[in-house]
């Protein structure tokens, strides 16, 4: 039963207190009613003396008021005792207990209060259900907020990250940092990620080191990650080609540090007649995070203008800054 859990409102207090008096014959009936609830005694005790000083002194009715707006001002320590004398009301029902010319009374006001009591309920279920319903409205707005908020506290996690690459001095270990770093980007923004890894000869010799593979809406793409002094030549790209065209159906991606010789580009696209070979820089990487932008649509966009306009290095966004 679910009543408000801080005060009895005014209609509540008035049924209250015109009903605990009828359900007991004597004055010293109204206050036990109370106790039985839980009242505690500092509540208790000046009506107690008063009653036994001068029975006349003081009345059922006001017995009832007196202690229902004591617990009525009480927060939390008086919350038992509220509901208990709810509960003892609204299943009163041995009406013996009353005067027989009050039973009738009692019942009428017992009734009163099961009908204010279950009014109650039903409103507060009402509105706990639009308060729920307010909710699951509500929810995917805010879980999309909350899950930018997250993904721009991890790119600007992983911006950092890649900052701190540039003053590296050990290039295999600042190659193998870069590679996971960009695994983890591309993670970011639902894109489908192998990490890198080895393929071997049947006689156990290792045959090729893949530094990842990405999928892009079911199109792998075989990555490849230079961080060179000089910008990629041809023999840069060259060998990354080969394991592209040794592969049916799948692309290429080759991500430089130090960027790409015009003869690097011219080899790639030559190579588009029959591969879809996409050339980036790390400056966009960097370029990206550092403007919250999508990794999947700006591989989208490359991969696009690669293949439909024949441009291996596009530079989104990049191609008009100085």
């Amino acid at each position: 039963m679910a009543t408000n859990p801080y005060h009895y409102p005014p209609d509540l207090i008035s049924a209250l207190i015109d009903t605990i008096p009828l359900l007991g014959r004597s004055k010293n009936d109204t206050i036990v009613f109370f106790r039985e609830c839980g009242i505690a005694e500092v509540h208790l005790a000046d009506l107690q003396s008063r009653l036994a000083a001068d029975r006349n002194s003081i009345s059922k009715y006001e017995i009832a008021r007196t202690i229902i707006a004591r617990v009525n001002e009480e927060g939390d320590s008086g919350l038992r005792a509220r509901r208990e004398i709810i509960r003892r009301v609204v299943e009163w029902e041995d009406f013996s207990t009353c005067w027989a010319d009050k039973a009738a009374a009692a019942r009428g006001h017992v009734t009163r209060v099961r009908q204010l009591v279950d009014a109650k309920d039903a409103f507060a279920r009402m509105q706990q259900e639009r308060d729920r319903e307010c909710e699951e409205r509500l929810r995917p707005q805010r879980e999309a907020v909350e899950e930018a908020a997250r993904q721009r506290a991890a790119r600007r996690a992983l911006y950092d990250e890649l900052v701190t690459l540039f003053g590296m001095k050990a290039p295999r270990l600042r190659g193998l940092k870069l590679e996971g770093l960009l695994n983890r980007i591309f993670k970011l923004d639902g894109l489908g990620v192998r990490e890198s890894f080895t393929l071997t000869t049947d006689s156990g010799q290792i045959g090729e080191q893949i530094d990842g593979l990405i999928e892009l809406e079911n199109q792998p793409f075989l990555v490849e990650v230079k961080w060179w002094k000089d910008a990629l030549g041809v023999d840069g790209v060259a060998q990354h080609l080969v394991r592209v065209y040794s592969r049916a159906g799948v692309h290429g991606l080759i991500i430089s540090a130090s960027g790409f010789a015009d003869t690097s580009v011219d080899q790639c696209r030559q190579a588009l007649a029959q591969k879809t070979i996409v050339l980036a820089e790390l400056r966009e990487i960097v370029y990206l995070l550092e403007r919250d932008g999508d990794f999947a649509e700006w591989l989208r966009v490359k991969a696009r203008a690669a293949a439909v306009d024949r441009k291996p290095l596009h530079l989104p966004g990049l191609d008009d800054v100085a």
